[in-house]
């Protein structure tokens, strides 16, 4: 039998298609949801505790009893002010020991992966539980990118590479050559929608959204989903690139379909 996941979840659908795939595999597991950003609906019946963000050593306590020995991270968390997080003891020493590394996303999880470790849990990929959900290489649907896409990809392509090895965003909206956008805190949603009133005339926009260079796949790979496609049908986008084999795609059927029906391409693209 495999051993028993733990589910660290976050916000979105992600963590419901987790505990789906568990399920489904008779693979025992237990849900840690955090309060405030996972789903009660998503979560639904499943085995869980709810924890605060800042209530770690808490967490780790509930998982341990529950007989979990792997773990996985999923779903987006928006990253708390000091005051929301109220750490705990637990929280609060880790934080006094990572310091400024914990100041970058990709830094900052690296350091939250290393000392789940050190707990005595094995961390793994959400790609290792949803396997089906990574963007393939090549276009989704009927329509594909002109030159002058061609050409934006490419751009996108440099510059998204060069803000994640920052540790800033994965995302870019690039149009005509010009960069309208880069993800920061704000995620990729908003960003598309604040680039909506910097389109310029001609060919619309298209975001371009990557793993970040040396990123740990375990973690926080990117994502897009249906709400993804809807931000980009109303702001006039003309399509959408992500990393294949690098970023994970939910209801990828179904996003195509939304995308074939409103003239947008969507590619699975790699260096």
């Amino acid at each position: 039998m495999a051993s028993k996941l733990g589910i660290i979840a976050g916000g979105g659908a992600f963590p419901g298609l987790a505990i789906a795939a568990c399920r489904s595999q008779d693979r025992p597991f237990h849900v840690l949801a955090l309060t405030g950003h996972a789903d009660p609906l998503v979560i639904g019946d499943a085995p869980a505790d709810w924890i605060r963000l800042g209530e770690a050593g808490t967490g780790f306590k509930k998982l341990h009893d529950a007989g979990v020995t792997e773990l996985v991270m999923i779903g987006p968390v928006r990253r708390p002010s000091l005051k929301e997080l109220a750490p705990d003891w637990w929280t609060a020493k880790f934080f006094a020991k990572v310091g400024l590394k914990a100041l970058g996303d990709d830094g900052l999880l690296r350091a939250v992966a290393k000392e789940i470790e050190s707990e005595g849990f094995t961390v793994i990929g959400i790609d290792q539980v949803l396997d089906d959900c990574l963007a393939p290489d090549g276009l989704f649907g009927r329509h594909g990118p002109d030159e002058i896409a061609q050409a934006d990809i490419v751009r996108g392509w440099q510059v998204a590479k060069g803000l994640g090895a920052l540790d800033v965003g994965q995302s870019v909206i690039i149009q005509q050559g010009i960069v309208l956008g880069v993800e920061a805190i704000e995620g990729t949603d908003r960003l598309i929608r604040r680039c909506a009133e910097l389109r310029r005339d001609g060919p619309g926009p298209i975001l371009v959204k990557v793993k970040k260079p040396g990123q740990d796949r375990r973690l926080d790979l990117p994502t897009i989903g249906l709400a993804t496609m809807h931000e980009a049908i109303a702001t006039g986008l003309r399509g959408i690139v992500v990393e294949a084999g690098g970023t994970l795609v939910l209801d990828r059927q179904k996003l195509t379909e939304e995308a074939d029906a409103n003239g947008l391409f969507v590619l699975g693209h790699k260096d």
